[in-house]
């Protein structure tokens, strides 16, 4: 026992792997009209058939880009975790505090973080604070985790089961899942979770989960490019 705590401002995203295409929206918009005759769009040029992909954002033709899958890998403190979820959307897999002794890594925010908040619920922002309050911040979310792992180290050293055992543990530590999702849950989850300029409807994510959203829409933008093109040109609302 006795391991080392680390403290991490980041979270890791990584694409374990995808069956995500542009082709794939094509060929399942197209069996509406074509039926069998669609398969011969399945090896099709996404580029020639842009103007229908941005027709189905457009008019929120939403199921066809559930043809396309994508699977992560997510590192992030449990609290993160707590707003993932929520989106029933995805499919899940965590890792156990249960079966296996959680690693001693914690989050505490970096000095980019925004500490304030003004104004009330449903209708406020958040602001830099001051350095002394980052300081306490940090001091404080350091100093509780050290001694919330230490109780947990101890615990087990006497016997306790793991799962009784990680009760002490705060909802900063971090977890592990899988998380795998389609094309058109992706869109709601960006559409929710980022606050950028231009869209429809504007959202007010934690920044912690729209840290994990930001590294989402890069692979997503990547790999279907005429797609996210046109989310975005549609105000950033999942079809």
């Amino acid at each position: 026992m006795g391991h080392e705590i680390t403290f991490r401002s980041d979270v890791t995203v990584e694409l374990i792997k995808h069956s995500a295409g542009e082709a794939d929206v094509i060929w399942a918009a197209r069996v509406s009209t074509k039926g069998d005759q669609s398969h011969e769009d399945l090896g099709a040029d996404p580029k020639q058939s842009e103007g229908l992909i941005n027709y189905l954002m457009r008019d929120r033709h939403g199921s066809p880009f559930e043809h396309s899958i994508f699977t992560f890998f997510v590192q992030a403190p449990i609290f993160m975790w707590r707003e993932h979820f929520r989106h029933r959307i995805a499919s899940y897999n965590e890792e156990s505090g249960r079966y296996k002794q959680l690693e001693p890594v914690f989050y505490v925010p970096n000095e980019d973080r925004k500490l304030i908040q003004v104004g009330k619920a449903g209708h406020y922002e958040f602001v830099d604070g001051t350095q002394e309050q980052f300081d306490t911040v940090t001091n404080a979310t350091k100093e509780t985790c050290e001694v919330a792992y230490e109780q947990y180290e101890k615990m087990l050293e006497s016997g306790v089961a793991r799962e009784v055992a990680r009760i002490v543990l705060p909802v900063t530590i971090y977890s592990s899942a899988y998380v795998t999702m389609n094309a058109r849950a992706l869109m709601n989850f960006l559409s929710l979770r980022r606050k950028v300029e231009g869209s429809h409807f504007p959202s007010f994510p934690q920044r912690e989960i729209e840290m994990v959203a930001e590294k989402y829409e890069e692979i997503f933008k990547q790999l279907m490019p005429l797609t996210h093109a046109a989310f975005v040109a549609n105000g950033r609302v999942a079809p």
